[in-house]
Order: C-alpha cells, then structure tokens, then sequence
C-alpha cells in the first residue's frame, strides 16, 4: 500500500510527465506522432492513386525513400546554417517545413495539378529537416534535465511514437475509405503545424548560435563522432544492429506466405504483436536508469538476435509469435539507452549536430538492409534468411561486447557520474531543474 500511494510520484517518469514546460510540449509531440503513424498508410496509398497501373511498385518505393531519406542530405547541406541552434529551434523549423511541405499536397490536388512527380518532391521537401528535428527533440531534454532524467525522458518519446504505430494505420485505414488519402496527409500536415506552435509558445526563444559555431564545418557533427571512440563505437553498433534487421522486411512475408502458406492475416498479427511488445518495452526502459547503460545497450542486441531464432529456426506459430513479441519489447529500449548515452558523453553545444549526424546514417541503415533482403532471399530462402539475421545480430552483439570488456580501462559515457558535469562545463549551460519532484540520483 505505502508503494501504491507513492505512485506515480515514485515513478522515473513523474519528474518528466511533471516538468513545467516538457509536459506543454509532450500532447503536441503525441499528436504529431499519431500524424505520422497515419502517413505510413497514406503516402504509400496515395502513391498507389497517383501512380502508372505498370509502375505503382516503383512509385512505391520512391515516395517511402523520399519521406525519410532526404534527411541525410539535410544533415549535410544545412549543417552550417543549424549547428549550435537550442532543442526547440530545431524541432520547430523541422516541424513547420513538414507541415508546409505537406499541406501543399492536398492543396495541389485540390488544384489538379498533383502529379506523382510532384508528390514525391513534396515529399522528398518536407524530410529535409528530420535528423535535426530528431535531434533538436532529443537536445531538448538535455538542456531541460538533469542526466539523471534522460533516459525515462527518451523513453517517454519512444513510447508516444510506439502507440504511434499501432493506434495510427488502422485509424489511416479508416479515414483513408472515408475521406481518401490526400486528406489524411492534410491532416498530418495539420499536426505539425500544431508542433509548430507548441514548440513556439511553450518554450522560451533561444538566441541564433555563436560565431564559432555559424562558421563551423557543415560535417562538424560528424568529425566529433569520428574523434570520439566511444560515440563512434555506439554508431557502428546502431548501424550494424539497424542494417541487419532490414532483410527481415522482405523475409517475413515471404516466410509467411511460402514456408507457413497462411495470409496476410498472419504477418498482421506478427507485427501487432511486435508493435504491442515494443510499447510495453518502451514503458519498461525509464526502469533501466539504475543499469550500467553501454552493457545494457549491448545486451539488447545480444537479446534480440536470441529471440529472433525461433522464427530462422521454423518453430511453430505458438512459439514464433511469443517470441517475436518479445523481441519487440527488447528492441524498444534501445534508441532510449542509445540517445542517453550521447546526451551523457556530448556536450549541449555540440549535441545537435552530433545527433543530426548519427541520424543521417542510421536513417540509410534499414533501407539498405532491405535492399540487400531481396537477393539474400532468392539466394538461400525466407526462413534461412531470418535465421542469417538472427544470428549476425547476436554475433554483433556479442563481438561489440568483447571489444567494450578489452576497453575497460578506458571510462565508457554511460558509467561515470561525471560525465555530464565535464559537459556542462564545455558547453558553458547548467541544467535546469526537473520538476517538482525529482527521483534519486543514478549510482
């Protein structure tokens, strides 16, 4: 009983859900997030609308290429320009480019002027800004929190966008047969031009960036990366573990229809139940604050790949579903712990770029992965392909482990307490306070 009645105030996420100006940002975050949830049915169904009967696969492709992959050329092209701008600039450019990118399509619909060109330069447009607007999300909560805060922090975004993903194509669908796809797009539009407006009136404006930093180098986010073995090591491990799970998109429907004959049905409640066990996984994240957070980063890739074996190894449906489940409550805590250990090991200042510059390349990761999932499929079949994956991610795992242990006696960003005290300090900021009721420090 005493423990219930300290809920939810002993909770990791209290001081976060509580905090004065993240709690008037978080509702916008959540409808956003639902927006983009729907625009997963809609670009591709409108790209199906607008496209030739003979090339609908094709147009397919490009428009889900163009809404995401631009992003790593923006990183590059406005890194001059960005560099140095607080959380929530970057957030709020990146959320009025998307939505003005993207209420141009149904406005050039209504006009008759919506090609299938011009919707995936649209599209193409309205991505431009996403890695910094990631990373402007993520830079937020550093400046906003103490270290002891990040991780339930993050875990509070994953978790929206999780939910995201599973109440936001059905929803797509349904509006989709009632409206058509063009305006749920306007909708998604609408959306983030309530971010927008979020992050404009609940957060204090930050000035323009200092000199040294409007004259850096556009690439200066990823020169810190290469410079620092540890932030270096951690985006190898994100690209390796995000690569190698992209051939599972074009094995597992293959594996379904082929080796299970079953339908579509099947593969649905595959992704229902890895979409359920990663929402859960993102509640549980805030949790592992007290965890050594490399290890734990580590282990999640170790245990991901071990509970991807069922499905390479042709167990039964009762086993192979559990066990996909459980692989998505495992995955969901790992952008949580890996965003926290950049927060932990960079300084404010330099966070933005470095985080534009992780997402620049973790954003080609699974398309690539994909790419390569076709011929490896032809090669050696679904299920052996599943098998591959599973695995190569374990293997991964477990040889970035080996490494970590013969680095031991070199401090990891996620151990020491004063890691984020060495920060501050570079970057000249003091974190402010949590909120009304802060949990206990980290060991």
């Amino acid at each position: 009983m005493p423990d219930a009645a300290r809920f939810p105030r002993s909770s990791p996420y209290w001081p976060v859900l509580s905090h004065p100006q993240l709690r008037r940002v978080l509702p916008g975050l959540a409808v956003s997030a639902l927006g983009d949830g729907m625009a997963v049915v809609a670009v591709t169904w409108l790209a199906i609308q607008l496209a030739p009967h003979g090339q609908r696969g094709i147009w397919i492709a490009l428009a889900m290429a163009a809404y995401t992959l631009p992003s790593a050329a923006g990183t590059v092209v406005f890194g001059r320009l960005l560099r140095g701008r607080g959380g929530a600039q970057l957030a709020g450019w990146d959320a009025i480019l998307r939505a003005s990118a993207l209420a141009a399509i149904p406005l050039a619909h209504v006009a008759g002027v919506l090609t299938i060109w011009l919707y995936v330069v649209l599209l193409a447009a309205s991505a431009l800004l996403h890695s910094w607007g990631s990373a402007g999300r993520f830079t937020l909560i550093a400046e906003l929190l103490p270290q002891r805060h990040h991780l339930p922090a993050n875990a509070v975004l994953s978790t929206i966008g999780g939910f995201a993903i599973i109440v936001g194509p059905p929803l797509a669908g349904i509006l989709i047969s009632w409206a058509g796809p063009v305006w749920v797009i306007a909708l998604d539009a609408a959306t983030f031009a309530a971010l927008a407006l979020t992050y404009r009136l609940a957060l204090p404006a930050n000035g323009g960036p200092a000199r040294s930093e409007r004259d850096a180098s556009r690439t200066a986010g990823f020169a810190v990366i290469r410079q620092n073995p540890a932030l270096l090591g951690l985006l190898v491990l994100s690209l390796g573990f995000f690569f190698l799970f992209g051939p599972v998109y074009v094995a597992m429907p293959i594996h379904i229809t082929d080796d299970l004959h079953a339908s579509a049905t099947l593969l649905g409640a595959y992704y229902t139940a890895f979409g359920i066990g990663g929402l859960a996984g993102g509640l549980v994240a805030g949790y592992l604050r007290r965890w050594p957070l490399r290890a734990t980063t580590i282990g999640i890739v170790v245990a991901f790949g071990v509970a991807m074996l069922p499905l390479g190894l042709g167990a039964p449906v009762g086993v192979s579903l559990p066990a996909f489940a459980l692989a998505g409550l495992i995955w969901a805590p790992y952008m949580s712990t890996s965003m926290a250990l950049f927060q932990r090991s960079t300084s404010t200042d330099q966070l933005p770029a470095v985080l534009a510059a992780n997402g620049a390349i973790l954003v080609l990761a699974v398309p690539l992965g994909t790419i390569l999932g076709g011929p490896l499929v032809g090669a050696v079949g679904p299920r052996p392909t599943l098998l591959l994956c599973a695995v190569a991610i374990v293997t991964l795992g477990l040889v970035t482990g080996g490494f970590a242990l013969s680095r031991r006696s070199a401090r990891t960003p996620g151990d020491p307490a004063g890691t984020e005290v060495s920060a501050r300090r570079r970057s000249g900021r003091r974190p402010a306070p949590a909120g009304p009721a802060p949990s206990p420090p980290a060991p």
